[in-house]
C-alpha cells in the first residue's frame, strides 16, 4: 500500500492542476466575452444614436418591439405619476455612490405607462435613508431621452424591500404593486439645453467605458493558468528528472 502512495499523490496533484487550469482559463474567456458584449452594446448604442428621433406614437408596447428600439432617441410628452417614485440604491456615478431615481410617466397619447430613469442623486452620508426632495412638475411635461431596457438588476441579499429605497425594480412586481400597466422598457432621461436644473445628474455611463477592466481581469486569469502549468511541469516533470 505504501508503494501506491506516491502514485496517488502524483495523480491528485495532476487532477488539481488540470482543474485549476480549466477554471482559470474559463474565467479568462468569460471576462473576454464580457468585454466583447460591452463593446458590441456600445457599437449598437452609437449606431442607433445616429438614427432619426423615434416618433412618440411609435413607442413599443411589447417586448419584441421594445428590444428593436433600445438606445433610440425619443421625445415624449406626458404626465408624471408621482406616487410610486423609487430610489434604486448602490448605483454609482462619477465614482460616488447614490441612487437612480425612477418615476412612471403616462404618455400623452395614452396607452401603458413607462418607467423613466430620471437621473442620479448622491446618498446622504450622514443618514442613508434620508432622501432628497425632488418635486415633480405638474401638468404635461416634455422629455428627451434614450429608450433602454428596464433598470439593471443588481445582486440583492435577502428579500427585496417595498419602500422608496430599493436594490432592484422588477417590472412585473412593480406593475402589480402599483396597478399600472407598464411598457417592457424604460427611458433614460437626458439633459435638455436651457432646461431648469432639477438636482439630478444624467451623465449615464457608456456600456464599454470599463471594458479595459475585463481585459485586465482576463490577463490575470490567463497568467494564473500559465503559472499553474509552469509549476506543475517544473515540480512534477522537470525537477524529478534532474534529481535522477
Amino acid at each position: 500500500m505504501a508503494s501506491d502512495y506516491p502514485r496517488r499523490r502524483r495523480l491528485a496533484v495532476l487532477v488539481a492542476a488540470v482543474l485549476g487550469l480549466l477554471l482559470t482559463a474559463r474565467l479568462g474567456l468569460w471576462q473576454l466575452s464580457r468585454a466583447a458584449e460591452k463593446e458590441a452594446l456600445q457599437a449598437l448604442l452609437e449606431q442607433r444614436g445616429r438614427d432619426p428621433v423615434l416618433p412618440a406614437a411609435a413607442l413599443a408596447d411589447n417586448a419584441d418591439a421594445a428590444a428593436a428600439q433600445h438606445y433610440r432617441r425619443i421625445t415624449l410628452r406626458g404626465r408624471w405619476i408621482a406616487g410610486p417614485t423609487v430610489f434604486l440604491d448602490n448605483r454609482p456615478m462619477d465614482g460616488r455612490t447614490g441612487f437612480v431615481v425612477v418615476t412612471p410617466l403616462q404618455p400623452a397619447g395614452g396607452g401603458a405607462a413607462l418607467l423613466v430613469q430620471r437621473g442620479w442623486v448622491p446618498r446622504d452620508m450622514a443618514e442613508r435613508t434620508r432622501l432628497p426632495s425632488l418635486p415633480l412638475p405638474e401638468g404635461e411635461v416634455e422629455l428627451s431621452g434614450l429608450i433602454a431596457p428596464p433598470p439593471t438588476r443588481w445582486v440583492a441579499l435577502g428579500s427585496e424591500a417595498a419602500g422608496p429605497i430599493r436594490q432592484n425594480l422588477d417590472l412585473e412586481s412593480f406593475s402589480r404593486e402599483t396597478g399600472l400597466r407598464l411598457r417592457p422598457l424604460s427611458l433614460l432621461q437626458l439633459d435638455v439645453p436651457g432646461a431648469a436644473p432639477d438636482g439630478l445628474l444624467r451623465q449615464w455611463p457608456k456600456p464599454a467605458v470599463d471594458v479595459h477592466k475585463h481585459y485586465g481581469y482576463a490577463f490575470q486569469w490567463f497568467a494564473l493558468a500559465g503559472l499553474i502549468t509552469i509549476l506543475y511541469v517544473w515540480f512534477q516533470l522537470v525537477r524529478p528528472r534532474l534529481r535522477r
